[in-house]
């Protein structure tokens, strides 16, 4: 018999985090999360998104063993911004069983109308800000750093169950290993050379000053996006508690114009190459497996970059891409994944393609209007 309960006990969040072990035990390229910070990400009072966020995690059971799993999410800065009344599901896993994703799928429609929610979209893990998005595919290769994964036949049964598409989004990639075409070269030096432009990397001695100008940025470039949900200064403040360990200076550079910031990029070692033999433990030898994996890293994400509005038609997303391949090459990586892009953002596809990017991975938002009880 299928039931499917609320996790209301710290083993019962054991058993939500350890389900995907049982999914992913024959897939060679799912990279299993650090299991501290997905504990820290799932509590509440613990990571700050769920300082204006609200949560229930759901188990499926057959017979007493876990067969599925999934999260609720009512995130109200999200809606108070967006003026909407969206939750979101994410940190799905389930067994190829269509019953199991109907039943944990009605949870979430019920703690959706519990919370005056009229959609659900997902998968958000726990929000757009994070891991978010249904791999459609391929599946041939581990994903990129801070990227999310899943079985090739996920989206099969969430379609299965009336959930269609809202929006997809794009991860590019190309190759950093060879020198930039001299034509590219040329763009980017004109509009390197406009008098008032000034670029640097980001300054690791004052990672604080340069954070803010981070945010800034981002709470101006990303505001009319159809994903956008503003970030609290504490929720800066974990960003970079989680990327201060894995950040190279030579991936983030930021531009200013006229001594105001302009627009900014952040890439990441992929340090999933790294992870991915770990199974989520650091210790008791983890440590030293990762430290010695991780100089085999030879490839890195462009994890965001933004342009402030009032600086659009300057050039500058061509200047920050050059400037982190650059990096990139100087790092001794081959290549880098531009992720993720919305499927209808020209503004940012067209100097990635100048760059000989292509798409290499699709991922899908979903969304399902929420039934009457």
């Amino acid at each position: 018999m299928l039931t499917v309960r609320a996790v209301e006990s710290g083993r019962d969040l054991e058993r939500f985090i350890r389900f995907a072990y049982r999914v992913y035990r024959d897939d060679p390229n799912w990279v299993a999360p650090l299991l501290g910070d997905l504990r820290h990400a799932l509590t509440p009072g613990r990571h700050p998104f769920w300082s204006h966020a609200e949560r229930a995690l759901f188990l499926a059971e057959r017979d007493g063993r876990v067969v599925g799993r999934v999260a609720a999410i009512d995130d109200r800065n999200y809606n108070s911004f967006h003026e909407s009344s969206i939750g979101f599901f994410g940190f799905f896993e389930t067994e190829k069983d269509q019953e199991v994703v109907d039943a944990l799928l009605d949870a979430v429609y019920g703690f959706c109308r519990e919370h005056g929610l009229a959609t659900v979209y997902g998968p958000a893990n726990p929000s757009m800000n994070d891991e978010s998005g249904m791999l459609l595919g391929p599946h041939d290769m581990p994903p990129y750093v801070k990227m999310s994964y899943n079985p090739p036949w996920y989206p099969a049964l969430v379609e299965a169950a009336g959930f269609t598409k809202v929006k997809d989004l794009l991860a590019f990639v190309a190759r950093v290993d060879q020198p930039v075409p001299a034509k590219i070269e040329r763009v980017v030096r004109m509009y390197r050379d406009q008098p008032g432009l000034e670029m640097r990397r980001v300054d690791m001695a004052h990672l604080e000053r340069d954070l803010g100008y981070v945010k800034e940025i981002y709470n101006d470039a990303w505001s009319r996006n159809w994903d956008f949900a503003p970030m609290t200064g504490e929720e800066i403040d974990e960003l970079a508690r989680q990327v201060k360990p894995i950040l190279k200076p030579e991936l983030c550079p930021i531009v200013f114009y006229r001594g105001e910031p302009a627009g900014m990029a952040v890439g990441l070692p992929d340090y999933n190459q790294a992870l991915i033999g770990l199974r989520g433990h650091l210790y008791p030898f983890g440590w030293l497996k990762f430290l010695l994996a991780r100089r085999r890293i030879d490839r890195a994400r462009v994890w965001a970059l933004g342009i402030r509005r009032k600086f659009h038609g300057l050039g500058l997303g061509s200047l920050l891409y050059h400037q982190s391949a650059v990096g990139a090459r100087q790092l001794g990586y081959r290549e880098a994944e531009m992720s993720w892009i919305l499927e209808d953002n020209e503004a940012i596809i067209r100097p990635i393609m100048l760059f000989g990017a292509r798409v290499h991975k699709t991922y899908r938002v979903y969304q399902h209007p929420v039934p009457a009880a």
